[in-house]
This record gives C-alpha cells, sequence and structure tokens, in this order.
C-alpha cells in the first residue's frame, strides 16, 4: 500500500479545485481495489460471508456507479447499455474474467478524472435528474455521489475479502 493516500498527494493536474476531492477519492479508490483483491481466487471473488455482497459485485458495482453518476452528471439519461451492466453486477465472476473487469474499473476511474478536467466549475449547482424517478440533485451532487458511493463499496470489499480470504 502507498505511503500516502491520494488526498495527501498534492492537487491534481487540470482537475478544477472544486472538484478536487472528488479525483482524490476515485483515485483512492482505483488504488484500493487493486491492493484488495490482488491474487484472490475464483472461489474468493464470488464468497458471500453471511450473505454480503461478494468481491466481484463491488468491483462491477464501483464501475457502473461511477459510470451511472457520471452519465447523470452530464445531464443525460442511462442508455440500455448501462442498465444491462447493473443487472450483470451480481453474476457470478469467472477468474479468467477478473483482469477485464479490473481493466474495465481502471480505465473508467480514468476516463472519469479526465472528465473532471472538462467540468466548468460554473455548473455545479445546476439542477440534474437522477433516475426514472428524476429525483433532483445537482451537478457536483452526482460527481461527489459517484465518489463517495464507490468508496462505500471499498469498505465493505476490504471486509468481504479478508473474510473470504480467512475462509478458503
Amino acid at each position: 500500500m502507498a505511503n500516502t493516500e491520494w488526498w495527501q498527494r498534492g492537487p491534481i493536474d487540470g482537475v478544477p479545485a472544486l472538484l478536487q476531492p472528488v479525483a482524490h477519492i476515485l483515485l483512492q479508490v482505483k488504488e484500493s481495489v487493486g491492493e484488495l483483491v490482488d491474487g484472490l481466487t475464483e472461489a474468493q471473488w464470488n464468497a458471500r460471508p453471511a450473505g454480503v455482497a461478494a468481491a466481484a459485485f463491488h468491483v462491477r458495482h464501483i464501475t457502473g456507479v461511477v459510470d451511472r453518476l457520471f452519465t447523470y452528471a452530464r445531464g443525460d439519461a442511462l442508455s440500455e447499455g448501462q442498465f444491462e451492466s447493473l443487472r450483470a453486477e451480481g453474476e457470478p465472476l469467472l477468474a479468467s474474467d477478473a483482469p477485464r473487469v479490473l481493466e474495465l474499473l481502471r480505465a473508467r476511474i480514468d476516463a472519469a478524472v479526465a472528465e473532471l478536467r472538462t467540468v466548468d466549475e460554473s455548473t455545479l449547482g445546476d439542477f440534474r435528474a437522477v433516475g426514472r424517478a428524476k429525483l433532483p440533485s445537482t451537478v457536483i451532487g452526482c460527481l461527489v455521489h459517484g465518489a463517495e458511493h464507490s468508496m462505500r463499496h471499498v469498505g465493505q470489499l476490504s471486509v468481504t475479502t479478508r473474510i473470504a480470504r480467512a475462509n478458503p
């Protein structure tokens, strides 16, 4: 594990000041997930100790959350492909598919950080409708929630992987 967390490594080039915490959280998520799942067996990826969600779910869900919340932040509706991905988040993961799932996560977070560089800070308070119910949020609300919800799942992933490794 790195000696410092992303928020302690200084500003991310090109990301507006108000969005630095979002970038830091996303980069921390990417780094932490890689460390937490390193070396998991197929059984450990899919283990559901005490009925909790599997590591495979958490990694897929983080990717999906970032994708969906950044879509809402742009003011766009979800695509059918995004709904398909959402439905597949809980599917078992084959060990041979783990590298691809991790690459999708890394690529989505890299794309999200790149997208943060393009956000006009004057739009952060703009209204954004979320979900089919069109619940009220803002650009910054969507971006922050995408990051914080992802980190919430890193915490759950941390516990799940620790228990899965202890109970092979």
